[in-house]
């Protein structure tokens, strides 16, 4: 399976869609998006069940 920041790194160089990421790795996940420089590019949409789909944004959120 890919790091959390090799993920990243295809969803922002366009080679993935999006991610899924599940409740029970969500802190984790969360852990190594943040220390990114680009962490605001990544915009993450929670759904039912605690699933969290993330996904790339060419202009960062404020």
């Amino acid at each position: 399976m890919n790091s959390y920041n090799d993920m990243l790194d295809e969803l922002k160089n366009g080679t993935r869609k999006d991610i899924t990421i599940d409740k029970n790795e969500f802190y984790a996940f969360r852990e190594v998006l943040v220390k990114r420089e680009d962490f605001k590019h990544f915009r993450g949409v929670a759904k039912q069940g605690g699933q969290v789909i993330y996904q790339y944004m060419e202009v960062a959120r404020s």
